[in-house]
Formats: C-alpha cells, sequence, structure tokens
C-alpha cells in the first residue's frame, strides 16, 4: 500500500490527536453482563458514538483552522458554521489524493449539506473537477475510492465530463462506481473476501460501507450497504474473545498481532457491543464512522454472537488471497479459514502459503485476559519471507523500489529476519481443534532460513522440557510449544511509533530455530482441565508423536482430544485416517454462520434468533426459530 504524503497530512489531521481525557480508553474495563433490552443496548451504543464525536470537537482551537475529523466534529453537532466553512475553504486550497482523502471529503459533503457555506461547497465541488484521484491497489482502497466516487457523483447529478477529474460525466461516473461495488460485493459472498478478518483494515470497509448506507439516494445501494455491514460485524462477533479479534489475519501490523486488544477491530466490538475498552484516539479511523454511527442498527442476533456463548465451537470459512498479477495460474487462490474458540481461548489458522505478500499473520492461540491494555496475550511461530519475487506477484510497482520503500512507508519489518507477520510459501498449517502443526520446507538459497516462535512477555512459568516441549501458561491457558528442529533464543525488537519507525524492547522473545527443515506443534487447554500445569505437561508427554524432518517434514501426533494427525509438507493433511476434503470446503460453517460457497446467502443464528441476508434478493429476513 502506498499513500501520498499530501493524503496523509490531511488524513492524520484527524487521527494523530492526543489521548487527553478520551473517556473510555482511560476508563475501567465495560463488565461482561450481557445487555438483555434492545432500548438500553441502542441507548448505550448512541452514547459511545457521542463519545468518539464530543472528543474531536473538544480538541478545536480556537482561531485555528480545524482539522477534518474536528469539521466532521462540529457538523454532526451543529456548531461553529463559520469556523466550519472557513476551515473546509483552507483545507480544499491543499488537497490531497486518492481513497484516504476522498472519503473524509465525501463526510463532510454529506454532514454539510445544510450547514457550509456556498464558498466551502464551491471550493469542494472545484477539487473533484481539478485535483485528480488515484484509485490505489488493494481492496478496501477500491471500496473506499468507488463508494467516494458513487455517492458524490449520486450528489451532483447530470453534470458534464469537464466538471469531473475522471473527465467522464456525473452518469459514467456514477454507473462505473456502482458496477464496481455491486462485483465486489458480489465476489466477498460467493467466495468470500480478500482482505479478510484485518486487524487495523476493518475501518477501511466498515466506513464506506455505512456511508453508503446512509447517503445512497438508491434504496437499493442502501440495503447493499446495510447487509455488508450486517456481514463483516457478524464474522467480526464470531471471532472475538470478548472484545479481541483472534485467529490468522490477511492483514495486520507489528503492534496489532502481539498486543491483540490493542486494534481498529476493538474500536467496532467497543462501539457495536460495548464488551472491551477502544485504543488510543478511537483507532484514529473511529471519527469517521462515529459521525454517521447512528444510522446503523446492531441486529440482536449478532449482538448475541458477540457477547454470549455456550458453548465450544469450530468454525470454517473460505477466503481468497490477495490478486496475484505474476507467478500464478490463479488470481485469487482460496484460503481455508479454521478458528476453534472456547471459552477463555482460541486457535485459529490458515493452510499457509503466500496470502498477502506483507502482511499477513497465518496462525495463534490468543487467550483471554481481564483487560487487554498492554498485554500480548498471544502465540505463534513463522518463516521471515522477504523476495521480490513475491512482491512482483502482487503489485505492479517497479521490483527494484519495493522493497526499500516498504522500510520508509511504514511497513519497515518485511526485510528483517526477526519480523513477526507476513505469510511465506514454505509454511503449510493444519489444525484441528486446539491443536496446530505448522511445518516448513524452506528452499535452500532463501533469505532469511529460520522459523520465528513468538513467546510473550506474558507468558507464565515458562520451561523447557527435557522431552523437547515447551510448557506455559498464558492467562488460564495451558500451552505446549513443541519446535521440531534446534533454537536458540532473543530478544524480540518491536516496531512501533510513526511509520513503526522506533525500535523498542518490550520484554517479549522469539525462539530462533535456523533450519530448513523445520516444524512447529501447539497444543492449548483450559486450566480447569487440569490440576496443575506440571499435570498439563504430564499428558502431553505421553501424547503418541512421531515426526522426522527429511526427505520432507512430517508429523503423526495424537492430540488432547484423542484425534489422529498426520501431516506431511506438500501432501493433504490426514484426520483421523480421512484425507481433509478442502473442495466440499464452506462459505462459512459453525453454529452461528452458514453459507454455501456461490449462494450470497448467509444465514446468522444465535439461540432462537436468526437473520438470513440474501444478496440475491437483496433482502434482509429476521425470525424466531422454535427452541
Amino acid at each position: 500500500m502506498k499513500i501520498t504524503i499530501p493524503v496523509l497530512c490531511a488524513l492524520f489531521a484527524a487521527s494523530l490527536l492526543p489521548a487527553t481525557g478520551q473517556p473510555s480508553f482511560e476508563g475501567p474495563m465495560p463488565d461482561r453482563h450481557v445487555v438483555t433490552d434492545a432500548n438500553v443496548r441502542r441507548q448505550d451504543y448512541n452514547r459511545r458514538a457521542d463519545e468518539v464525536v464530543n472528543w474531536y470537537a473538544a480538541q478545536a482551537k480556537p482561531g485555528q483552522d480545524l482539522g477534518v475529523g474536528q469539521i466532521l466534529a462540529k457538523l454532526v453537532r451543529h456548531e461553529d458554521e463559520p469556523q466550519v466553512s472557513q476551515s473546509v475553504i483552507a483545507l480544499m486550497k491543499d488537497p490531497g489524493t486518492g481513497p484516504f482523502w476522498m472519503f473524509p471529503v465525501v463526510g463532510i459533503s454529506m454532514l454539510g449539506q445544510d450547514q457550509l457555506s456556498p464558498a466551502a461547497k464551491k471550493a469542494i465541488r472545484d477539487m473533484w473537477r481539478t485535483t485528480y484521484q488515484v484509485r490505489g491497489d488493494t481492496e478496501n482502497h477500491w471500496l473506499m475510492y468507488y463508494t467516494s466516487l458513487y455517492l458524490i457523483a449520486e450528489q451532483n447529478p447530470n453534470e458534464p465530463a469537464n466538471t469531473w477529474y475522471t473527465g467522464k460525466s456525473s452518469a459514467e461516473n456514477l454507473a462505473e462506481a456502482r458496477s464496481y461495488l455491486i462485483s465486489w460485493m458480489d465476489l466477498t459472498t460467493t467466495v468470500g473476501q480478500g482482505e479478510f478478518t484485518p486487524t487495523g483494515y476493518i475501518a477501511e470497509y466498515s466506513i464506506p460501507l455505512l456511508y453508503l448506507a446512509t447517503w445512497a439516494k438508491d434504496p437499493a445501494m442502501r440495503q447493499r450497504g446495510q447487509m455488508m455491514l450486517d456481514w463483516l460485524y457478524a464474522e467480526l462477533a464470531e471471532n472475538t474473545l470478548n472484545g479481541v479479534l483472534h485467529g490468522p489475519n490477511s492483514r495486520t501490523d507489528e503492534r496489532e498481532v502481539v498486543e491483540r486488544g490493542n486494534t481498529a477491530a476493538s474500536f467496532y466490538c467497543w462501539l457495536l457491543f460495548g464488551n472491551t475498552v477502544p485504543p488510543q484516539a478511537y483507532g484514529g479511523f473511529g471519527i469517521y464512522f462515529a459521525v454517521a454511527a447512528k444510522n446503523y442498527h446492531v441486529p440482536d442476533v449478532i449482538y448475541h454472537i458477540a457477547v454470549e456463548r455456550d458453548r465450544d465451537y469450530t468454525q470454517h470459512d473460505l477466503k481468497r488471497t490477495r490478486r496475484r498479477w505474476r507467478y500464478s495460474d490463479q488470481l485469487s487462490p482460496p484460503v481455508y479459514r479454521t478458528n476453534y474458540t472456547r471459552k477463555d481461548y482460541a486457535v485459529g489458522s490458515i493452510q499457509g502459503g503466500l496470502i498477502d505478500p506483507i502482511q499477513t499473520h497465518v496462525w495463534d492461540v490468543t487467550w483471554d485476559v481481564p483487560d487487554p491494555r498492554g498485554v500480548h496475550n498471544t502465540i505463534f511461530s513463522l518463516q521471515p519471507y522477504s523476495a521480490n519475487r513475491s512482491m512482483q506477484m502482487y503489485f505492479s510497482a517497479y521490483p527494484e523500489l519495493m522493497i526499500p520503500n516498504l522500510a520508509v512507508e511504514g511497513k519497515p519489518s518485511y526485510d528483517l529476519s526477526t519480523k513477526v507477520i507476513g505469510s511465506s510459501p514454505y509454511e503449510q498449517v493444519f489444525q484441528d481443534h486446539d491443536t496446530v502443526i505448522a511445518l516448513y520446507n524452506i528452499a535452500p538459497g532463501t533469505r532469511f532460513p529460520q522459523v520465528n516462535g513468538f513467546f510473550s512477555k506474558d507468558l507464565q512459568n515458562v520451561t523447557e522440557d527435557k522431552s523437547g516441549w515447551i510448557f506455559a501458561q498464558g492467562g488460564k491457558t495451558y500451552l505446549a510449544y513443541r519446535p521440531l528442529a534446534g533454537y536458540h533464543w532473543e530478544k524480540y525488537q518491536h516496531r512501533d511509533g510513526g511509520w513503526a519507525k522506533e525500535v523498542k524492547d518490550l520484554g517479549d522473545k522469539l525462539l530462533i530455530s535456523p533450519h530448513l527443515q523445520n516444524g512447529t506443534i501447539v497444543q492449548a487447554a483450559d486450566e480447569s482441565e487440569f490440576k496443575t500445569l506440571a499435570e498439563f505437561a504430564a499428558a502431553i508427554r505421553a501424547l503418541p508423536l512421531e515426526f522426522k524432518l527429511a526427505p520432507e517434514p512430517t508429523v503423526k501426533f495424537t492430540t488432547l482430544r484423542g484425534h489422529q494427525m498426520a501431516f506431511t509438507y506438500g501432501q493433504t493433511p490426514v484426520l483421523d485416517g480421512k484425507p481433509v476434503d478442502y473442495a466440499d470446503w464452506k462459505l462459512f460453517q459453525s453454529p452461528y454462520l452458514n453459507a454455501e460457497k456461490g449462494s450470497k446467502r448467509l444465514t446468522i443464528t444465535h439461540g432462537e434468533l436468526e437473520r438470513v441476508l440474501d444478496f440475491n434478493t437483496l433482502t434482509i429476513t429476521d425470525r424466531v426459530r422454535e427452541p
């Protein structure tokens, strides 16, 4: 992802504000009781949206131009109209370009229809004529770009081509944007989202979809926006543990992969479900959602999936990789996700291989904590792959500059041997319940021929056992980690701050295993299943385990749950004697979400509640089922 400096200057005027007096970020954790009264839940949701808006409005200083977020907040509050219009005119004198610039300006246009001065409105309209807007190069870029173009073209109908930066008329812009938006929704509801369960980029999907649901004049497009928000948040609800997103992510970053509760996903859990705290400054982008949040209603069934579960459950979902432009016979190969969620921990994975070349998180165990702020409640391993070939597979930029540019564009860890995010063509993963086997068969000559295991500062009683297992406890979760080749320990150097350029020692460690043929086995269990960690360790040592690393890494392991996992690198995994049938993988399959591949129809269920989102008919059907 490349964002130009002008775009960032305009955008982050809203996001890089101090956290002074931010009530929920600094306050106590919300309790975990279920709010059964829908009216009370609605009042709480509105209060949280107001908190974001009021906090941004309070950052304004007399006599100074307002930032984008402050302008939006003032418009929601219907205050200081002269200062708002003056600030908009000033903003348009040095406009940005690209989707991150476009959608906030659309928000200003929509909220300011009855408040902005004629001069401010003219400045915005002139900007759409004079300033070329780049479309970006990712799925979220295109959704933001085309939603913005759709709404602004619809707001300014019947205008000729020479009044638009595209050189196309209002009708042509509207048709192009509508075509892309519907094709993206069709793709997502048939074979899955490409940028699935992102920790941070959930904002870049939520905001344009909310704007579409709020401001589209076409009732069908408003309905599509509403339904896609439900689709997105049903999946968020199912993949979170008390407001903390767990398991694999198509895209994440160094902070969000180790501090699982400090993400934009947690902002949406806080706002929608009220079951955690928001990140600092509401994740930066929270204001853009908050200004229109009251136009969305969280369905009862989705709320209850997020906060009220009475069982352990396994879910299987179908997704797809980022689009490949070279070195592949498939444009977006399928991604098979497994998540196993219990009361106090969750285990999740995808099958490995290249997904997104820079920011994928492939598997982890994440455990629950009373307060996630500052806690690194996760364990995982990866092969730190870095190669120009994978850059060329997914991007069209000049290859010579791709990796050097990443170092100055907020992703400096990509070309580091000690990184903790990224997928690898030499990693394959097999999961059953709370057991993960990750195998690595790294080609000779590969840059960074090693496996990194992340060991959190918050693990307790870490013990390197003579059996080869490493035992530890995270929260109420017992963990057994088995490296299949020799290793040593190094301090984890965390990348943080603006553009992730600050290097920090946060107390975490990396298990470095510098061997081409390699593997990791992790087994988790709840502490209630054993009297002590020592008893858990004894049970793990007694489990049948065979493995070899040559000619291909191979593991045969009988899990704590009594299942036999047989996994050889390059071959289909075998569970209890039967090969895993990926061809039969559904779009969603779990106690809560179910959809057939290709169906465009999602059934969301909790107890007696059911909601069906049917994109074939653009209908939402709610019903109460017989117990």
